[in-house]
């Protein structure tokens, strides 16, 4: 039997999303397609009788806007909006900028879902010479951590992002479900991702094949033990759903030319 809900879910398309680069830690807004996507989630869960009680986020402003606009949508603005580095999407190291497609014509495309996917390869860490290194490492927010901006990582794995997201999800999120809080986190791919993983008991081997599309709400039922009760479900048009899903697999392909 379910005793907790919590919402999931990847923000809405990001500007670089939709140039097809690896965005991770560079703070890109939502695209025109990722606002209609986030106040498309807010109608959604608003029509389907849904109420939050307080939104996780990243420190990312993709995420916090994609937070505010289905707030909007379900007319709860005055829910809690609390932001975490933790909550960031993975850090892609000296891949971050770089075009996906043109990685895959260069490198082959297994090897862009390796580093896109697999759960235990780190890309190349980023370093001084990387033309946002300082736009990062400089940003105010990141003094706002739980670490010292010495310690943020200059490249992650999957693993290493589960390794930094479950303190937080064990010390903070989960408190607040306990309470009978109703809880969404409007976080990124790969965060998502690595909470899913844990969450799922989902296999090392298998979490490559688990692409998450923008801008869809993922309902998890949990027992008292916070063991799933049933598989996640990705609410919304399952049609659609599917071809958001193939085209976020298709951004790490070689793209076709007529």
């Amino acid at each position: 039997m379910s005793k907790y809900k919590v919402f999931v879910m990847r923000h809405g398309e990001g500007a670089w999303t939709k140039e097809n680069r690896f965005c991770s830690w560079v703070d890109q807004r939502l695209s025109e397609d990722g606002v209609k996507e986030a106040l498309a989630c807010g109608h959604l869960l608003r029509e389907a009788g849904y109420h939050l009680d307080v939104v996780f986020t990243s420190l990312l402003s993709r995420s916090i806007h994609t937070a505010w606009l289905l707030l909007e949508a379900m007319g709860q603005e005055w829910v809690p909006v609390v932001k975490s580095w933790r909550l960031n999407e993975r850090h892609y190291g000296a891949l971050i900028g770089l075009n996906r497609a043109e990685m895959a014509l260069n490198h082959g495309e297994e090897q862009v879902k390796q580093w896109r996917r697999s759960y235990d390869l780190t890309p190349p860490p980023i370093d001084k010479s990387h033309p946002y290194f300082l736009e990062i490492y400089n940003d105010r927010r990141y003094s706002t951590c739980d670490v010292s901006k010495e310690d943020l990582p200059m490249s992650e794995s999957l693993k290493d992002v589960l390794e930094r997201l479950q303190p937080y999800w064990d010390g903070t999120i989960v408190p607040e479900i306990k309470q009978g809080k109703s809880v969404l986190i409007s976080g990124h791919g790969n965060s998502c991702r690595a909470l899913l993983k844990h969450l799922q008991g989902i296999s090392d081997a298998d979490i490559i094949n688990v692409t998450l599309p923008t801008g869809t709400p993922i309902l998890i039922e949990l027992d008292e033990n916070f063991r799933p009760t049933k598989p996640m479900q990705l609410l919304g048009d399952q049609e659609a759903i599917q071809a958001a899903i193939r085209k976020v697999e298709d951004q790490g392909k070689v793209k076709q030319t007529a």
